[in-house]
């Protein structure tokens, strides 16, 4: 048994190809004034040769690189992502071979948008409880593969990529770095944002995911803090999925945060990415040194399901 988790290290990769708002403008009737004002997004990146289990494992490699720890020191592997092709074998088992990780505990996690909140949950609990030591948790997403490109409510919103965090047990005496979870959902709403069928495409009802995003999640995620015994005002940063900078905006308002928290807004060149979103935009807040190590950061995910999850973390 162990008091606690923290995150020790973070890594993420993007595909090579940037898909701008005039290149949309090219294939729906669209445009790039259109989509910065409904949803705050200039470009994303789009996968080609890249599989949702080839993203995960970049990603991975780049956290582990910088943990300190080795293939042999990890124990659990837990991906987030909703978009992976094949059932089976798991992805996280495909990650676990290719860095060299040996018997592990890997699994697949589904929640979608949320899924990396959720994932790092799962990890924590699995370390406090004694049945893990070091964990990779990814959220990795292709959502390129289900996405209609002749739509142009949902061919606008969606990127690939992924996000990686090794969580590790805190040293005897040390606090923990990874506050309780607050997870939930509101499944009586849960076929307005759906990817469904052998073919599937993503179909949402955009107005309904927007009303709920708006004026529902703002308790959770003050919850998530009060869980953690951090106030709102004591936060460095806010990283919420990356869906929509209207729906990012009205979460931060509700939530009081003032002008010197960093708010998370890697949606603008990356898009939504679904359960990658949070540990992209984590990373990449992390690499440019914009959140002090050790300064508390509110996670929160939302999305399909519909699902949520947050979490206080501390800045690795």
């Amino acid at each position: 048994m162990t008091a606690g988790s923290r995150i020790v290290a973070m890594g993420h990769y993007q595909p090579s190809r940037i898909v701008t708002n005039d290149d949309l403008a090219k294939i729906v009737n669209t445009n790039d004034a259109w989509i910065r004002d409904r949803v705050g997004i200039a470009e994303r990146r789009i996968a080609d040769a890249e599989s949702v289990a080839d993203m995960a494992t970049f990603a991975a490699e780049k956290a582990l690189a910088g943990s300190g720890l080795s293939a042999a020191d990890i124990d659990m592997v837990v991906v987030a992502t909703c978009s992976s092709i094949d059932r089976c074998p798991n992805v996280a088992t495909r990650v676990a071979a290719r860095l060299g990780i040996t018997a592990p505990a890997a699994m697949d996690l589904n929640t979608a948008c949320s899924g990396f909140s959720y994932a790092l949950g799962t990890a924590d609990h699995a370390i406090r409880a004694g049945a893990s030591r070091n964990a990779i948790v990814i959220g990795a997403e292709k959502l390129s593969d289900v996405t209609d490109w002749t739509d142009r409510t949902t061919a606008v919103l969606f990127g690939d990529g992924a996000g990686a965090a090794v969580v590790s047990a805190v040293p005897d005496g040390e606090q923990a770095g990874i506050g309780p979870v607050l997870w939930g959902s509101a499944p009586d709403k849960g076929d307005v944002l759906r990817i469904e069928g052998w073919q599937p495409y993503i179909k949402q009802e955009g107005q309904i995911v927007f009303r709920w995003a708006t004026t529902a999640l703002a308790p959770f995620a003050l919850q998530a803090c009060e869980r953690a015994g951090v106030r709102p005002e004591e936060l460095a940063a806010f990283v919420p999925h990356q869906a929509n900078t209207r729906i990012i905006d009205g979460i931060v308002k509700r939530l009081g945060l003032g002008p010197d928290v960093v708010i998370a807004k890697d949606l603008v060149e990356s898009g939504n990415t679904s359960a990658a979103s949070v540990p992209l935009a984590l990373s990449k807040l992390v690499e440019r040194r914009e959140v002090p190590s050790g300064a508390p950061v509110l996670l929160f995910g939302f999305g399909g399901g519909l699902t949520y999850a947050g979490q206080v973390i501390r800045c690795p």
